[in-house]
């Protein structure tokens, strides 16, 4: 009975995380649709075919709904014990299942062409205005400290950039000790080229595989947990 009730207590807080996540989402998706202009000011000027990327604060929406519905229905469920909310609570976690998978499969297929689009798109963002662009400069800080890389494809990208010409060296990200995790002298290019730091949509995707079995396990846990008396 304990074991239980612990189980039910665990479901309960676990879905109340999903819950705020979904309206986090919602949120998101909102303020990208009404000021999606001030949203894509921290990827740098885009061109005006870039500028349809707007419309995901629309998808933002819809997965906002979804995953605040699923939310909602497993606290309700595991709360209340209803069987019935935690049968649609399972539902919709094996359509969302699915999709992930169909997700997957295609990410496999097109992640070549996706790299090769957003190269073109972001490099140049990089070179104009990595080191004059605040937020944009903001950003990818935090993204290269986050992921312990180097720009989009690697050192490379910021040749050029207002950031190099003002300091004639690289971000010190390019050339972190692999041990201490700083860099304590200038990132110069030879420095740079020996420590052949990953750059972030190789560090992304390489964290998204690694992560992919846990994110997995969990999937199941919430789904075999929809099955409880």
């Amino acid at each position: 009975m304990q074991c239980f009730s612990f189980i039910k207590t665990m479901m309960i807080l676990f879905n109340l995380l999903i819950f705020l996540c979904g309206a986090a989402l919602l949120a998101v998706g909102i303020w990208v649709s009404i000021d999606g202009a001030s949203f894509l000011k921290i990827f740098g000027p885009l061109s005006s075919s870039a500028m349809q990327f707007v419309n995901v604060g629309y998808f933002l929406i819809a997965a906002g709904v979804v995953v605040f519905a699923l939310g909602f229905l497993g606290c309700y469920g595991a709360k209340t014990e209803s069987k019935c909310a935690l049968m649609t609570f399972f539902f919709i976690l094996l359509l969302i299942f699915i999709a992930e998978v169909a997700a997957a499969v295609v990410a496999l297929v097109y992640t070549t062409m996706a790299e090769h689009f957003l190269t073109l798109l972001v490099v140049p963002a990089i070179k104009k205005d990595y080191g004059s662009q605040e937020d944009f400069t903001q950003v990818w800080n935090t993204t290269m400290k986050g992921l312990k890389c180097c720009g989009f494809t690697n050192y490379t990208d910021f040749e050029d950039s207002p950031y190099f010409k003002e300091n004639s060296a690289f971000p010190p990200f390019c050339c972190n000790d692999n041990v201490t995790n700083t860099a304590n002298e200038t990132c110069t290019k030879q420095k740079a080229h020996d420590q052949k730091v990953e750059g972030c949509f190789n560090q992304l995707l390489y964290d998204i595989r690694t992560n992919a079995v846990t994110v997995g396990g969990v999937a199941a846990g919430i789904g075999g947990s929809s099955w409880l008396p």
